[in-house]
């Protein structure tokens, strides 16, 4: 199934005031651009005109396959939010076009992202170059012929068939992309009501005081993605910090792989940091050189030391230290046998290493190369779940995970062990 993506983006300037809006189609393969579409649509508000190039992008994908995916990314938190049935819809101008927007592909088809004003430049062009000839007084639109979306979807065809790789991109931008940050505005102020639906959506949960806005800016996204398989990983065997600390195995490198297509057709990700373990490195090396970043190493992402149970399955470690082990399931101050490293020791690293990568990557999104424990650590963390939920957690290599940290201290899971990108 072919997935594009549509970036859409509107504007009015006087809210309400002379207004347009842009759209553009991408091949989410291939990153070639497959359509176009702008108009000035005379006197609208920012809100209406976003929706109308929501309306435009969507269309112009259902022209070029009716049956592709498609995942809109937006700079309007309103309209993404909306979209995604996180906020309600009360301005009587916007329903309308809402349901319409929900109408023109089924729901099981469109997902919605929000980014950075500065990530929607080419719609955003597209709709300034529309309310520039509204301005000269000119009704102008530029919006690909039927001719010319056939002509696209023939070429982007024939780019397809030249790709090997076949990997479903993770749900939303829950895995690459900020989704729940405050956008910078796309254009002069809400009109009153609009603002007022806008202030009564923006809410979330503070620690301590109630209900708080979270007009915060744009969260830290921690994309989680544990290594690929090694050779122990099969045969489930305890696999640390203190063992041999094993490369990873031909499956593993696929699996690396194909993580790294799924997330450079995002293209979202802007750093990448990983445990120093080899497993790690390698697993973020081969992503980093499909997604042309650096990698940088930091040790407090690195995996609990299992201490003498290293490179041994659960049932042996049973047999050899069955009060080791029990204490082990029942305490989270409990070590491993032979001075390993209790799971309370690793929650303590773990929130001191994500303090520091939130400061350090604050409003970015960053995908950490880690491994079992600590990824638990983190979701676990975030929910404020008791340690025993590390055991009631299913984890694959090479699976995806996400965290957004805000500015109050709050953090939202968006997603929890995504393998979906290495289905062939």
């Amino acid at each position: 199934m072919r997935e594009f993506i549509v970036e859409a983006d509107g504007g009015s300037r006087g809210n309400p005031g002379p207004a347009g809006y842009g759209a553009v189609v991408v091949d989410a393969a291939t990153g070639q651009t497959l359509a176009e579409a702008a108009e000035y649509i005379g006197i609208a508000t920012n809100n209406v005109a976003e929706y109308r190039g929501l309306l435009a992008g969507l269309r112009a994908a259902r022209e070029l396959d009716p049956t592709a995916t498609v995942h809109v990314r937006m700079d309007s938190k309103l309209v993404i939010e909306q979209m995604s049935g996180r906020w309600k819809i009360k301005h009587p101008d916007m329903k309308p076009l809402a349901f319409e927007a929900a109408r023109v592909l089924p729901a099981t088809q469109v997902t919605y992202e929000w980014i950075p004003r500065e990530q929607n430049k080419h719609a955003d062009r597209l709709a300034n170059e529309a309310m520039d000839a509204g301005k000269r007084g000119e009704q102008w639109s530029a919006a690909a012929s039927v001719a010319e979306l056939e002509a696209a979807d023939a070429r982007a065809a024939r780019a397809a068939s030249a790709v090997t790789e076949v990997a479903d991109v993770a749900e939303v931008a829950e895995v690459t992309g900020s989704t729940a940050g405050e956008p910078e505005p796309s254009g002069p102020p809400e009109d009153a009501k609009a603002e007022a639906d806008v202030r009564a959506a923006r809410t979330v949960a503070a620690p301590s005081s109630g209900w708080a806005p979270a007009d915060m800016g744009a969260p830290a996204t921690f994309v989680l993605l544990r290594h690929g398989e090694t050779p122990l990983t099969p045969q489930k065997r305890f696999s640390g910090s203190g063992g041999t600390d094993p490369s990873l195995s031909d499956v593993g490198r696929e699996q690396a792989e194909r993580v790294g297509a799924a997330l450079a057709r995002r293209g979202t990700i802007q750093h990448i940091v990983a445990s120093p373990l080899t497993r790690t490195r390698e697993t973020a090396g081969i992503v980093a050189a499909r997604l042309g970043l650096d990698v940088s190493i930091d040790d407090g992402l690195r995996e609990t030391d299992f201490g003498a149970w290293e490179g041994l399955t659960f049932g042996e470690v049973r047999e050899r230290y069955p009060d080791d082990l029990t204490a082990w399931l029942a305490d989270p101050e409990a070590r491993p046998t032979g001075d390993g490293e209790s799971f309370a020791a690793t929650a303590t690293r773990i929130a001191a290493t994500r303090d520091k990568l939130i400061a350090a990557y604050a409003g970015r999104t960053v995908l950490l190369v880690t491994h079992v424990t600590p990824i638990k650590t983190f979701v676990r963390l975030a929910l404020g779940a008791p340690p025993e939920s590390l055991f009631r957690m299913e984890l694959s290599a090479a699976s995806l995970s996400a965290v957004a940290y805000y500015a109050d201290g709050n953090a939202s899971v968006r997603l929890f062990n995504d393998t979906s990108h290495l289905r062939a």
